[in-house]
């Protein structure tokens, strides 16, 4: 009797283990589906030249392009962009920018994080930083007419700045590098 009821009993664990081995690869399997089905999803359709010259005629004749236009037409438009010429061989090419800072705050009501105004060969920048928060210590140490060195990629303006913005990649003073920009992790 004993015997039979130890068999039933393994018969049980048996049918529930199946079970629960069912159910587990059924559940991973369904969330393999998911993720095929959302990177797929995500990639974005490239437009064509064509659709891009279209999208921004489209912007222009919203509010904000018509804005924009008028600011890029004004002498302040043309300040920031005469600006950025100057030192575009410098991003495409990494290279040195020799600047120094003028201010350790950025214009009243900027939204830009962490940053500091420079002067460049006579013009005024915005370099703004994305600095991981063993950086910040570093920069914070800057103080006005710090001469630093700057090398960065990229560079942009807003109507709302008087002045071009680089996004700082690389900065050195005294011969020491005080910040470098962090890959994201997962990206660029």
């Amino acid at each position: 009797m004993l015997l039979i009821k130890s068999t039933r009993n393994m018969k049980k664990i048996i049918y529930v283990l199946i079970l629960l081995l069912v159910v587990v690869s059924g559940l991973v399997f369904a969330n393999c589906e998911t993720r095929n089905e959302t990177s797929k999803k995500s990639i974005p359709k490239t437009l064509s030249a064509a659709e891009k010259k279209a999208a921004v005629k489209q912007w222009e004749a919203t509010p904000a392009g018509i804005m924009f236009k008028k600011w890029e037409a004004s002498p302040a438009g043309k300040k920031v962009y005469d600006a950025e010429a100057k030192i575009r061989e410098n991003l495409k090419g990494y290279t040195n920018m020799e600047a120094v800072v003028t201010s350790l705050s950025l214009p009243p009501g900027s939204r830009l994080g962490f940053g500091v105004m420079v002067r460049i060969n006579g013009d005024d920048y915005i370099v703004r930083f994305e600095p991981e928060k063993s950086q910040l210590e570093q920069l914070q140490s800057l103080k006005v007419n710090d001469k630093i060195i700057i090398k960065s990629h990229y560079v942009s303006h807003a109507p709302k700045y008087a002045y071009p913005i680089i996004s700082g990649e690389y900065v050195e003073r005294d011969n020491k590098v005080i910040f470098q920009r962090v890959p994201r992790k997962g990206g660029c």
